[in-house]
């Protein structure tokens, strides 16, 4: 009975942060160009508005807070790790192929959950694992079974980069240390700010 509870409370809550992220996605979009108050409250954000997952990286610095190797010359990148408001941790990186050849993005990084598979590749088999609490965050899906990460990539050409994102159940406030796991992936301990 307590893991039918468990089960049920992790639904509404995945249910509720999925309306909640595209809620914010709906009202990050809006706005025109003849907004007075956007320079002046946002002066580090891009001058053009392309997009969520751009804008987020490009205020990042230079230097990634964690490198992870993976096989066939892939590199993920951890560019940053921020908790938001809303309850999660939004981790951002880049997915490099160093190698000479174009890889097949690796089967294991979408996990082995039926559901996450049946949406196509994803880098839903990410995890968090913080050991203070003893707890592993998996990553959150929206009430379809989708994850909440970049999806639909399949081969990465040699010297290609893809920009990339992972949402996960946000730690108690007072863990600012976790461990990033990826399937094929060196592990990594990262900060998350906010």
């Amino acid at each position: 009975m307590s893991i039918r509870f468990t089960t049920k409370a992790l639904r509404g809550v995945v249910a509720l942060t999925a309306v909640v992220g595209l809620a914010l996605s709906v009202a990050g979009c809006g706005g025109g160009e003849g907004g007075e108050d956007k320079p002046q409250s946002s002066p580090r954000t891009s001058q053009s508005g392309g997009g969520s997952q751009p804008n987020a990286q490009e205020g990042q610095p230079q230097t990634p807070m964690a490198e992870l190797k993976g096989s066939d010359g892939l590199l993920f990148q951890i560019t940053s790790a921020e908790r938001d408001s809303g309850g999660f941790v939004t981790v951002n990186g880049t997915l490099k192929n160093e190698g000479a050849k174009s890889v097949v993005a690796p089967a294991a990084l979408s996990g082995n959950e039926t559901e996450i598979v049946r949406n196509g590749r994803s880098l839903g088999g990410a995890t968090l694992v913080d050991s203070k609490s003893k707890k592993r965050y998996y990553v959150l899906r929206d009430t379809d079974g989708r994850p909440l990460t970049t999806t639909g990539f399949t081969t990465i050409k040699s010297g290609e980069s893809l920009a990339v994102f992972m949402q996960f159940p946000a730690p108690p406030s007072d863990t600012a240390e976790v461990s990033f796991q990826l399937p094929t992936f060196a592990a990594a301990t990262i900060q998350i700010s906010g």
